[in-house]
């Protein structure tokens, strides 16, 4: 028998009676702390809340996963971890190959930070996107394109921060803005600044929780304590948001809409290149006047780029992005045809 337990984020307090039971009933308990650290005297009252055999389980014994279901085939097994038990997928993917291997599992499920603390944020969870992570020493591209993604659509972002349990490591929220700042020089895709409005939910669930709300420019010169910590890129902010984040948070400035400050990659590419290929265009039909068998190649370029403009008015920016692409081609073509050099654009 595999029983998943989760703590919630209460830590052993919040446990139930029935809870309790299962973990002192059990022959082995596994404490996993990879996932969130508890502190000393919290991982103590499980541990003496366990009649059976206590171990903590670093990830690699969790994610390899042998000991723990060999175990579990003639024993009753509890793992234990903070929050609810599947918020990691190491812990769906154990109890998954349990399964397939015929021990039977159970589960006590129980808040999660990740979900809590959206709603002590005053957020509303229907309107979370992606989630991501942010790695010290990794470049955060994927971090900045999902941020891009679920702005474009008025999400909010979770963005969850390394914690390294070997070498009791915690990324520091002001390190993970200045990555995404970093990212934005990179992409260029004017999704971050310093203007960009965040949200750090530090140590949710204990006693000191503390929230605080700010541009960018403003986090960074902020000190929140000790970690754990959690940053959310808000979207688009309905009232009742803006209005519970300025009760239940610090608010260093006033709460500000992030997605109405993203445009679209499809916009940023049109506005570039609708224009420089419509001038090229331009330049290079003088040199065709006499040519009659080339006219249909600029009537189709500037046909193409007329398609372009309507596709995109349309919100069909993949076929927007297309067909600007075959206007440029022509173009292109007829201008290396008569070795014409390019316009240097500025």
């Amino acid at each position: 028998m595999l029983w998943f337990v989760g703590l919630g984020i209460g830590g052993p307090d919040s446990l139930s009676d029935k809870t309790k039971k299962i973990i002192s009933d059990a022959d082995v308990v596994y404490f996993e702390q990879f996932t969130s650290p508890m502190k000393n005297d919290e991982s103590q009252r499980i541990k003496e809340l366990t009649k059976g055999e206590f171990k903590f389980a670093p990830r690699w014994l969790v994610e390899d996963g042998k000991e723990i279901l060999d175990s579990a085939k003639t024993k009753n097994v509890v793992m234990v971890s903070y929050g609810d038990p599947y918020i990691a997928t190491t812990h769906i993917e154990l109890r998954t190959r349990a399964i397939q291997e015929k021990i039977q599992t159970d589960t006590v499920h129980a808040s999660s930070a990740i979900t809590s603390l959206v709603g002590e944020c005053g957020l509303h969870y229907y309107k979370i996107g992606r989630t991501v992570t942010i790695m010290s020493g990794i470049p955060s591209s994927t971090a900045y394109y999902t941020i891009y993604e679920n702005l474009k659509v008025g999400n909010h972002t979770v963005i969850l921060l390394e914690y390294n349990q070997n070498e009791d490591f915690f990324l520091n929220p002001k390190s993970a803005i200045e990555s995404l700042l970093e990212s934005e020089k990179e992409q260029v895709r004017k999704v971050i600044s310093d203007a960009t409005y965040g949200i750090v939910a530090s140590r949710i669930g204990q006693q000191d929780q503390k929230i605080t709300a700010g541009s960018f420019a403003s986090l960074k010169k902020t000190d929140f304590g000790n970690p754990p910590h959690t940053v959310i890129i808000p979207g688009t902010l309905h009232f009742t948001e803006s209005d519970a984040l300025k009760v239940l948070a610090r608010c260093i400035d006033e709460p500000n809409d992030n997605s109405s400050k993203i445009e679209r990659i499809a916009s940023q590419m049109m506005k570039r290149y609708v224009p420089m290929v419509r001038r090229a265009l331009e330049q290079i039909t003088p040199h065709y006047k006499d040519a009659k068998e080339f006219h249909s190649v600029l009537e189709n370029a500037e046909l193409y780029i007329r398609d372009a403009e309507i596709f995109f008015e349309q919100g069909k920016d993949e076929l927007a992005i297309l067909s600007i692409g075959y206007a440029d081609g022509l173009v292109d073509a007829l201008r290396i045809a008569k070795g014409i050099e390019p316009e240097t654009s500025s």
